[in-house]
């Protein structure tokens, strides 16, 4: 291998800084000897393939990085991300968003060989400076991108947002005053990632206001969002991304057209503000700001909206169907808080029945040991190869 080893052992020092590690802990996951990593972050010893693979297998990076002389941008990103918002994101939580970033680059991969999706990009040009407005032409074009019609409502938006080129994983972050975030990678494109410690109609919003941060705010490549209770510490009037973000959201989410059809929401008593929250599958508190912006309730109907909210036990999350067995249901849940959505599963597993992966690769992308591929296989019905 000929490479720059004072470039390798620059890479590999910077991405432990990342994460908040030791040599130790580094030695402690991946089995290299303590002295063998510090003779590699030094650039006086040069890897063995082996090792290189251990490394990037632990890093949950392309091996190629660390082969390559170049300094590749999906590093210079995360290193920014973690700079700039250090003081909220937790070793734990840095290490989500790298699996995360690797679940999106092996989505791509997969539906370059399994084209499941019939992907159709979708760009938008903005005219003139009001960002509000920006935020709802986007969301009017985007539904008719996707062929809706003006009153119809996006029942999966996660399928959506999919279509259009834009990779979109739930993830449980430690720090639950983080909504979401946004990544632009130079290899897999947009990612959006919704942090599924909310509850499922806060992750359906946050979805949706990532998309927003991935069409409209075209010159940044990264974009962390905070939860409405927190938002204010982090951006105000002022942030006029996250206000067009947000509009984007609501638009998409809940067209006027549709809002403008429902029974004069000023006589609602409580029930029929649950009603429909939970039929838009969204907050009473979105609901109710996406009405009052549409110029059909006060601002005294808004503040008795968001006093009430939709009961927990009346969300559904589509991934986790009350007819699942409680230990399945278990496993389920725990696979989705690690980002691994029935959608990106069924990819995986359809590319190793094509044999376009190995079963080893299988389980890397499935973020398990190899010995637990086939209880994973078995939740989601599916069988591996004879041998496997």
């Amino acid at each position: 291998m000929a490479f720059d080893l004072a470039i390798l052992g620059s890479k590999l020092s910077r991405y432990r800084d990342q994460f908040q590690g030791t040599i130790d802990d580094v030695a402690t996951g991946t089995g290299i000897p303590f002295e063998v990593l510090v003779a590699y972050e030094n650039g006086t010893r040069e890897p063995t393939g082996d090792d290189i693979l251990i490394l990037a297998d632990y890093y949950k990076c392309d091996y190629k990085f660390f082969v390559s002389n170049e300094q590749l941008a999906p590093f210079e990103q995360t290193e920014t991300l973690f700079r700039k918002h250090g003081d909220a994101l937790s070793t734990d939580d840095r290490w989500a968003i790298q699996e995360f970033l690797f679940l999106c680059e092996c989505e791509e991969f997969l539906l370059g060989v399994v084209p499941v999706l019939n992907r159709k990009s979708f760009t938008f040009q903005k005219h003139g400076s009001y960002q509000k407005q920006h935020g709802k032409d986007a969301a009017k074009a985007l539904r008719s991108h996707l062929g809706f019609k003006a009153n119809q409502l996006a029942t999966d938006i996660f399928r959506d947002f999919r279509s259009i080129g834009l990779h979109v994983f739930r993830r449980k972050l430690a720090n639950s005053a983080i909504s979401g975030l946004f990544v632009r990678h130079p290899i897999a494109g947009p990612c959006l990632m919704i942090n599924f410690s909310e509850d499922v109609y806060r992750q359906r919003f946050t979805a949706a206001h990532e998309a927003g941060h991935a069409i409209l705010d075209d010159g940044s490549d990264v974009n962390v969002s905070f939860d409405s209770e927190n938002r204010g510490a982090a951006w105000g009037k002022s942030d006029l991304s996250e206000i067009r973000a947000n509009t984007f959201a609501s638009h998409f989410l809940m067209p006027p057209e549709f809002l403008l059809a429902v029974p004069d929401p000023k006589q609602w008593p409580v029930s029929k503000a649950i009603e429909w929250a939970s039929r838009l599958k969204v907050s009473t508190t979105a609901l109710a700001i996406a009405l009052k912006d549409a110029g059909l309730i006060t601002d005294t109907t808004v503040q008795q909206l968001k006093s009430v909210a939709v009961p927990a036990d009346a969300k559904v999350d589509a991934e986790l169907l009350v007819t699942l067995s409680p230990a399945s249901r278990s496993r389920k849940l725990d696979m989705l808080k690690r980002g691994l959505s029935s959608f990106y599963v069924d990819l995986c597993f359809r590319a190793y029945r094509e044999d376009a992966i190995s079963a080893g690769r299988l389980a890397e992308m499935l973020l398990v040991p190899p010995q637990d591929v086939h209880s994973v296989a078995k939740l989601y019905g599916e069988e591996l190869a004879h041998g496997d």
